[in-house]
């Protein structure tokens, strides 16, 4: 792999005559004045360790980094430790895009607009449970889920209702789906063109990233490998079509929500960004083509030193990856550019407003560790979809941290801190081992065949709870300094007549359509998907042209490919 990782260092003790200024200056302040603190008043634990498990020792000095100055370097220039950009958000704030979705497509429309007016700068659509399942809004398996959990759409007609008067060619989209990606991609693109966006001009995200629904958020609908040549069909496409558009966005954010360590989370993200890279390569793209577009997307979690140090190492390693793996030329080609949001796991509905605290601390390790964009949870997360006011007070919690704070106007303010360049070292190292262990299965497909991710994290988040419910792990408002008061918290209930309103409008366009030219482009579908050498792309377009269905389209390439049951790990 990488011949600049970092590797263990001895912290054996140093011969007293051989001993530095510094070494005898750290040897008597433990002589003289550590010993006696400790035997008047013992620390209060034995052992100390990150929220990820890492060992903490006492204190980090000059010796403790393994990285020289060449390894954190400076802010827009390889490896990248301290940000992609020279000047950072002195330059340009992060982008404040929160993650919106609920109802039918204008009940979200009307919810973006009010972000928008509030000062968002970006959009972030949530989908139900049905359009992340490839499910149309009327299917049995549908009920009670339509517009719950995100915004139901099951035809491009509805994706035109959901962007209705946004201006698509200044705003870009983030849209977290998966496993139904390329379809609703394809909506998108449609419906920009339709309102006078062409496609080189629509800027935005599709999270894409279908293997992470196998290692954490088991939302996926075919077997891997044909799932994985689907998502490349996409790189594919946008490389040559979509010029402004990250066709995957690369992420950990469900792997740490699984129950991760902010290690595993990094090393799975990064792996599954390595099996993307090899496939297109291995396609014929060449990676300076389509890497620039790549993206990422992160978890923050309570951890503020562990999170900035994940998110510097994250940039490291991946620079030198698509160097000297992928032999990447352009600088672009080795920037990780990632989204984050802050760690929903982390809300309690215990003291409900307490949520507001630990966003904030978890914005803040965002941004100290170099975020291109960020959504900030909501209060009432754990209990309900946002709240207007919810959302609000999320959002004016990044406004507060970019105007009121300073945050912005120092580039990586903690580099040269013995503790967090330790800690990236750390981290860095820890991630390496990882990839050899990954690489020695053969690949993250195959690591996803065997269970080995899932186990990693089962067992990880099983640790977790084992000290949560043991005490070890303070969580306030849950196990430390409860109370018993009941949760007073503006309600937002979400009826079924999205459902209604949705069934409605499938029998109304089943009707409509040419039900001869939709059987055609259906029938088009399965035979590109039979042939391997053929992107999907332009019949996955032409069947939505045709009025088909997110449900039917799933289901052709189901025929194809069949559906798919993972074994159990446990």
């Amino acid at each position: 792999m990488a011949s600049s990782r970092a590797e263990p260092i001895s912290r054996g003790s140093v011969p007293k005559g051989s001993a530095s200024p510094v070494e005898r200056e750290r040897r008597r302040w433990t002589e003289e004045l550590l010993g006696p603190a400790l035997a008047k008043s013992p620390e209060r634990r034995s052992e100390f360790a990150t929220l990820g498990g890492i060992p903490i020792e006492r204190l980090y000095g000059p010796g403790d980094p393994r990285s020289g100055f060449e390894r954190i370097g400076y802010p827009g220039q390889p490896p990248f430790t301290r940000g992609i950009h020279p000047t950072m958000y002195r330059g340009r704030l992060w982008s404040m895009r929160m993650f919106s979705g609920f109802g039918s497509p204008e009940d979200t429309n009307r919810r973006f607009r009010y972000l928008l007016a509030h000062g968002e700068s970006g959009l972030s659509i949530a989908f139900d449970d049905p359009t992340l399942y490839g499910l149309d809004a009327d299917d049995r398996e549908s009920l009670g889920e339509v517009g719950k959990c995100g915004v139901n759409v099951s035809s491009l007609d509805d994706m035109r209702r959901l962007l209705a008067g946004i201006p698509l060619g200044r705003v870009t989209t983030s849209m977290t789906i998966n496993a139904p990606a390329n379809i609703v991609w394809g909506m998108y693109l449609l419906a920009g063109r339709a309102g006078g966006v062409p496609f080189d001009r629509l800027g935005g995200t599709t999270q894409n990233d279908i293997l992470k629904e196998y290692i954490a958020q088991k939302e996926f609908l075919y077997p891997p490998r044909p799932a994985l040549r689907l998502v490349t069909d996409t790189i594919e496409y946008a490389t040559t079509e979509t010029p402004r558009w990250n066709p995957v966005s690369i992420s950990g954010y469900h792997i740490r929500e699984a129950g991760s360590t902010a290690v595993q989370e990094l090393a799975f993200t990064l792996a599954d960004g390595r099996t993307y890279v090899a496939e297109a390569k291995a396609r014929g793209i060449d990676v300076d083509e389509f890497a620039p577009r790549l993206s990422f997307f992160f978890n923050s979690h309570n951890d503020l030193f562990e999170e900035v140090a994940k998110f510097r190492a994250a940039r490291r390693i991946w620079a030198d990856v698509m160097r000297e793996e992928f032999g990447a030329k352009k600088e672009r080609s080795r920037w990780m550019r990632f989204h984050t949001q802050t760690a929903g796991c982390s809300c309690t509905a215990q003291q409900p407003e307490l949520n507001v605290v630990r966003t904030t601390v978890q914005a803040l390790a965002a941004v100290l560790g170099g975020t291109q964009s960020l959504h900030t949870n909501s209060y009432d997360e754990a209990i309900q979809l946002p709240s207007e006011d919810a959302v609000r007070i999320a959002l004016r919690t990044q406004q507060i941290l970019a105007h009121e704070t300073g945050l912005a106007d120092a580039i990586d303010p903690f580099a040269g801190s013995y503790y967090v360049e330790w800690l990236t070292d750390e981290m860095e190292s820890a991630v390496h081992r990882y990839f050899d262990r990954i690489d020695q299965m053969g690949g993250v497909v195959a690591g996803i065949e065997r269970g080995f991710f899932q186990r990693e994290i089962q067992e990880s988040s099983f640790r977790y709870q084992r000290a949560v419910e043991s005490g070890t792990a303070k969580i306030v408002g849950v196990n430390a300094y409860t109370i018993d008061a009941p949760v007073k918290v503006p309600r937002l209930k979400i009826s079924e007549r999205a459902r209604r309103t949705q069934s409605a409008r499938l029998r109304s366009l089943r009707a409509r359509r040419n039900p001869r030219r939709h059987a055609a482009a259906l029938d088009r579908l399965r035979r590109v998907a039979e042939t391997p050498a053929e992107n999907t792309m332009p019949a996955v377009l032409d069947a939505l042209r045709a009025r088909a269905t997110l449900g039917e389209i799933v289901r052709a390439f189901q025929d194809v490919y069949g559906p798919y049951r993972e074994r159990s790990t446990y």
